[in-house]
């Protein structure tokens, strides 16, 4: 868009011939115009002047160069073998192994895998997974992620947010944001907020608290993004925007259908099984989800 605004000022701003030179009160009156003007010419050849993302400012990012994961940025999950069957669906085969997780090539593998018999671990199928709290955790701004992932039955990726002091008691009181989740080898993907007022108070129309229908090619690269105000939630898919959640006034405070007025940090993890997602095939593993970045950013002061 560019380049072709340019060409077509450059033709249209170039002077006239000597033959066909204007009088001089009509070239001064037209010189006006074009100083009047030069503005939204300026906006026509340069997009982003005017773009909207210009009230955007990066404040964190990650790229996952090299070969080793930032471990300033950067936790790996893992839960013990020995509580693995007492844990939750997402993490119950969690392990900080490098057969589950790798950075190459500007990209973050996160795996799911057949367990290959590590020694007194039970669990018939280890993952992947990594989170930043204590490290960077963020109240307000846009988050972009850019991902793709392969499909498997059982397989269950999921990129989403939980917050850092759980100021409001444990979950789901203090809510969880979840920006992306996929299943299977389904044709859809997941945006969905938990609060004690959706979870437990069952308020899960008004407003709706989530939505299953957005169609994307999770093996292609997408940016799954969340721009986060204080009064609302809204989701993105490549910049379009997909979903919101609203702040509802004048409810109880006991309700507590915002938390979202506290700080929360990622989560991004590679998970098999549980009663979502259903069974999983242990041939179609080994599968991966590939992240190629996340960024954060914060509106301009």
């Amino acid at each position: 868009m560019k380049s072709n605004s340019t060409r077509s000022m450059t033709d249209h701003c170039s002077e006239p011939s000597q033959t066909n030179r204007p009088k001089k009160w009509f070239s001064d009156f037209r010189f006006i115009l074009l100083l009047m003007a030069m503005p939204l010419l300026i906006s026509v050849c340069n997009p982003a002047a005017d773009s909207g993302d210009q009230k955007w400012v990066l404040i964190w990012e990650d790229h996952f160069e090299g070969n080793t994961l930032d471990s300033t940025k950067w936790t790996l999950i893992s839960t013990s073998p020995e509580r693995w069957e007492r844990a939750s669906d997402w993490n119950r085969h969690m392990i900080a192994d490098e057969r589950v997780y790798k950075v190459e090539n500007g990209h973050l593998y996160l795996t799911g895998i057949n367990n290959p018999g590590i020694p007194d671990d039970p669990r018939p199928f280890l993952t992947g997974g990594v989170d930043s709290k204590g490290k960077f955790h963020f109240l307000y701004g846009k988050a972009e992620i850019r991902a793709k992932k392969e499909c498997a039955q059982g397989a269950w990726p999921a990129l989403w947010m939980m917050p850092e002091e759980s100021v409001y008691g444990g979950w789901p009181h203090s809510g969880e944001i979840d920006i992306m989740e996929h299943l299977n080898f389904d044709s859809v993907i997941h945006h969905t907020v938990h609060t004690r007022y959706t979870n437990v108070l069952k308020n899960t129309r008004e407003p709706r608290r989530g939505i299953g229908n957005i169609v994307a090619d999770v093996t292609e690269w997408n940016i799954y993004g969340l721009e986060w105000y204080p009064d609302t939630l809204i989701w993105t898919l490549n910049g379009e925007e997909t979903f919101r959640y609203p702040r509802v006034e004048g409810l109880d405070p006991e309700m507590i259908q915002w938390p979202y007025d506290q700080s929360f940090y990622f989560i991004l993890s590679q998970q098999l099984g549980g009663s979502w997602v259903g069974k999983i095939n242990p041939d179609h593993l080994p599968t991966n989800m590939i992240i190629d970045y996340v960024k954060v950013y914060q509106l301009k002061e």
